[in-house]
């Protein structure tokens, strides 16, 4: 056994070690980590049962349970933060047993052999930093059109026009086609003179009224002028905003499928 502040880590510990250091873990609400043979029941909005594998099961500091396979990023069971538990070893078995109260959930993770069992204390205070590409901007604006303006209503993106494709083709609230010119940095003169020629190739074709609006973070030196030269907009978008739409629409993609198919 290692053990110092921060850590305790067993290797290949008998299942009355593992649940005495698992025990502790919980009173003092430290992160777990336990590698093993286990399987799982899950009662709650549904039922299910995963049959006896290897595997890790995390327990974090906030009471969230993950129960992970060997391979993918994604949990095969899980329970949100709040849950509380408890461990009880027996000659042929350790089992951890997590509750949910509101709503009613329960979880039992079995296990028949430890390979390893580790009670971590650890700090973050860290800032989490979200980061979009372009295709994620235009993404993020398709899931969530009012990033824009409101009453934007995405047709097409990625729209072949002749001089290139435009990023996002729509609808503004009075009707008007808009063509969308994304970009992830400060945007220069290029862009503004890249967006109206997307503008000249549309505009015989669109029958209405057309408007070109640059979207990016911030705008270059002189470029505003140029803008309202050629009789285009600009609106400020700063790229984190759209990661952080993503990372919902996948939260909650996630959180979904989970309800369906909970553990």
């Amino acid at each position: 056994m290692q053990e110092q502040d921060k850590q305790t880590v067993l290797t290949n510990p008998t299942l009355a070690q593992a649940a005495e250091v698992i025990g502790k873990a919980f009173v003092q609400r430290r992160t777990l980590i336990v590698a093993g043979k286990c399987h799982v029941h899950y009662t709650g909005r549904a039922t299910s049962t995963l049959e006896l594998g290897e595997r890790l099961l995390i327990i974090k500091a906030d009471g969230a349970l993950l129960v992970h396979r060997p391979v993918g990023y994604e949990p095969v069971n899980w329970q949100p933060a709040g849950s509380v538990f408890h461990v009880q070893s027996k000659a042929d078995s350790l089992e951890v047993h997590g509750v949910k109260q509101k709503p009613r959930e329960s979880v039992r993770v079995t296990f028949s052999e430890v390979f390893m069992v580790s009670s971590l204390s650890l700090e973050d205070a860290g800032e989490f930093l979200l980061y979009a590409s372009e295709e994620d901007m235009h993404r993020a604006i398709l899931l969530k059109p009012s990033l824009l303006e409101p009453g934007f209503k995405p047709i097409s993106y990625e729209k072949k026009v002749e001089p290139g494709f435009v990023d996002v083709y729509g609808e503004d609230k009075n009707g008007r086609l808009v063509v969308v010119e994304v970009k992830r940095k400060t945007a220069g003169k290029e862009a503004v003179l890249q967006l109206a020629k997307y503008i000249d190739a549309i505009k015989d074709k669109a029958g209405r009224e057309l408007r070109g609006v640059l979207v990016a973070p911030s705008l270059g030196k002189d470029v505003q002028r140029l803008l309202v030269t050629m009789g285009l907009e600009f609106k400020a978008l700063d790229p984190k905003k759209c990661a952080e739409v993503l990372k919902k629409a996948e939260t909650t993609k996630l959180e979904s499928f989970f309800d369906g198919n909970h553990c």
